[in-house]
Parts: C-alpha cells; structure tokens; sequence
C-alpha cells in the first residue's frame, strides 16, 4: 500500500444476513484516506457511513472487496486506531484524570510516561484544573473535550470520529469543531469524520466523501479549498457554493428526486 495512504477500501460490499432476509449495507465501495488529511463523510440517514468505520476497525468483514489500515489488515491495527462515539461515554465513578487514563489502563500501556502525557494534553486542551472532578461536573463540551483527550493519550495513527458532535447544542458544537479541527491538524493526525451535518462536513475536513442511499458506494469526492480554521471557514467565500454541491448530490438520493 501506498506510504502516503493510511486506510483504504477497495472494491468492498457488506451484506448482513438475517434469518428470511438480507441488507446490503456496502457495494463497490472504494476509499483512500491520505495520511495528515482529515476525510469528511455524509451521506443519506442509514446509508451505510458508520459501517464503514467498523470495516474500518475490523468490528464487520467485508463480503467482497479488501480494506487495509496502516498497512495491514483491520484487526492487527486496532490497537493504533483511536474511535471517538457521538457520546463521550465517562463514567462517573472515576475522576476526568482517572476517565482519560482508562484507555492506557486497559490496554496495559499506562506508565509513569504516558500517564505525564495524558495529564498534559488535559492541561493542553484546557481541563488541567479540572483533572479532579467527575463528568457531571463539566459542561457537555468540556467531556466531549476529556474524551478526546482519552482518545489521543495512547498516541492513534488514526482518529474516527463517529458523529461526536451531534448531541451538543449549536454553540457548543461550533466550539467544539473548531477545537477539534485544531487539536487534529496541529497534532499532524489521520482522522475520518462521519457526520449528518453538511456545514460541519465541510468546516472541519480537507475532504469530503459524498455517499450514496444504502447500499452506500462514494457518488463524489470534493477536496476543501477553504484556509482557516473550522469557524473561519464557515464564513469564506467558497462554503456556501461547496455546501450547495454537496446538498445537491444528497437530494438525488431522496424518494421521488
């Protein structure tokens, strides 16, 4: 596989099978997701975006096709793959400091190191003092921030982003793709974003995949040509017209368009 390409489908089809009956989730499905790039995907509700990133992970196999992540297949990179949910799922028993070392618990990893590395993203990204309080005692933003920094304690070569914003209210949401976008390309990570929103699609990738209603296969691809950052962007030349594109490639795929 190409250096420059950090996960890739190729050719891939998906079809659950259930007693009496089948879905075709996935067919034809070919997506490269460069190193350093952000990659946006939309696509119709139910289409199929959130199963490509559990081909992504190796939690579904394809029926056809071959997907390979850093190099190898799904399952041997999981533990170099960071996976962020729509909710920051902390647990309330545990302390933010304790919630963001969870992840290098588990995986055996924490050590006198990673533990000061965590501790300094918290400090980085804002929640150093708040190092001792539960979840409940933070905004939402603020855990979906503590989440993040879970995430990126173990150092992933691939961040998935599963539509992690969607259970904020719009300011926080703003906020939150900003900072995120930011803390992303600062760090010089490979991320993909699944999201319904086509502005959030667009302010926050350099890419975006454009899917087709299930079975999902890409209908089109546009590259972001908009500098700035995630708020920025929303206000540059360029957006509305790319939102537009993208708006009417999805309407295409609604009953009777």
């Amino acid at each position: 596989m190409n250096a420059e390409i950090t996960a890739s489908l190729e050719g891939v089809s998906l079809t659950y099978h259930e007693p009496g009956s089948e879905t075709r989730a996935v067919e034809g499905l070919d997506l490269a997701v460069k190193k350093g790039e952000l990659l946006s995907i939309v696509g119709p509700s139910g289409c199929g975006k959130t199963t490509v990133l559990k081909l992504l992970t190796g939690l579904s196999a394809p029926t056809r096709g071959r997907v390979r992540v850093l190099g190898t297949e799904p399952e041997k990179a999981l533990p170099r793959i960071g996976y962020m949910l729509q909710r920051d799922e902390l647990l309330e028993w545990r302390t933010i400091e304790k919630n963001v070392l969870l992840g290098l618990e588990i995986r055996g990893e924490l050590t006198g190191e990673t533990r000061k590395k965590a501790l300094e993203l918290l400090k980085k990204y804002g929640l150093g003092e708040f190092a001792g309080r539960r979840p409940s005692q933070l905004s939402g933003g603020m855990r979906q921030r503590a989440a993040l920094v879970r995430t990126l304690a173990f150092s992933p070569e691939l961040l998935l982003l599963d539509e992690p914003f969607s259970a904020l209210d719009y300011q926080t949401r703003l906020i939150l793709e900003d900072e995120v976008r930011g803390i992303i390309k600062q760090g010089g990570y490979t991320a993909v974003l699944v999201t319904h929103d086509i502005s959030e699609a667009i302010a926050m990738g350099d890419r975006v995949a454009v899917f087709s209603a299930r079975p999902a296969h890409v209908k089109r691809e546009f590259c972001v040509d908009i500098s700035g950052s995630a708020l920025e962007r929303r206000g540059k030349p360029g957006f509305s017209e790319l939102f537009d594109l993208i708006w009417k490639e999805l309407k295409t795929d609604e009953p009777g368009a």
